[in-house]
């Protein structure tokens, strides 16, 4: 089906996908080209495009590698509310999460140490709800000056509330725990962090929480192929042909 493979046709393929699609939508499926001029099949019912799972860790191509130095000019300028609605939102609703949820920051007694609720629906039907705790900058811990534990000692506090308190799902009708914990920072979260609350919960919510800083939310971002924000643009340098020619 690729689109150079075309025969007394355009390349579009309207007669290859007419003829493939006859045999599919029998079966709730129908195949596609994507902006990228790809071949894709996606779930009538669901409108779910059967990819292969997003790998942060592969090599990345050179136009992946501007964009991603796109997203860390952006986050660098970008606020937590931004962070929030720019970023998070739309990864994880690439990720496979449903019903994200920004909790907001204008009434803080509501909360309850989340700024997002979400859930995941298991191929066994079964859902698991999280919660997330994002901050802007780096989450870091040091023995030597509790002065620097403030900034984690805030999110230790916010993480026990989150894993404490309901929540209400309106498509069920019912109020529902929290399964697992996101932090999430626009930074780095130190190893000395993570220690320091890991040290604090106990053994039972030490395994409820994990942890995302800014590599794994930039690697996550680029492969899943996701649009960049608005504000996520580079400056461009001036070219030599704005030189004045004498």
């Amino acid at each position: 089906m690729d689109q150079e493979d075309a025969v007394n046709e355009g390349a579009e393929r309207e007669g290859a996908l007419a003829s493939l699609n006859a045999a599919l939508t029998r079966e709730g499926f129908e195949a596609f080209y994507a902006p990228d001029k790809y071949c894709y099949l996606r779930h009538i019912a669901t409108n779910t495009v059967a990819t292969a799972s997003p790998n942060p860790h592969r090599p990345f191509s050179a136009s992946e590698l501007k964009r991603r130095e796109q997203l860390i000019a952006y986050l660098d300028g970008a606020s937590e509310d931004a962070l929030i609605e720019e970023i998070l939102l739309p990864l994880f609703r690439q990720l496979g999460f449903h019903r994200v949820t920004v909790a907001g920051h204008k009434d803080k007694a509501l909360e309850y140490g989340k700024d997002v609720w979400m859930k995941f629906t298991l191929p066994t039907q079964h859902v698991l709800y999280f919660g997330i705790q994002a901050k802007k900058g780096k989450l870091d811990a040091s023995s030597v000056s509790k002065a620097a534990n403030v900034n984690i000692a805030e999110i230790h506090n916010q993480v026990t509330m989150m894993l404490g308190h309901e929540i209400f799902d309106p498509e069920i009708g019912k109020r529902v725990l929290v399964d697992h914990a996101f932090i999430v920072a626009g930074g780095e979260i130190t190893k000395a962090a993570r220690n320091w609350l890991g040290n604090k919960l106990d053994a039972s919510k030490r395994s409820q929480v994990m942890f995302m800083d800014r590599d794994d939310i930039l690697n996550l971002f680029v492969v899943t192929n996701l649009p960049l924000p608005s504000g996520a643009l580079l400056e461009t340098e001036p070219s030599d042909d704005d030189d004045l020619p004498f």
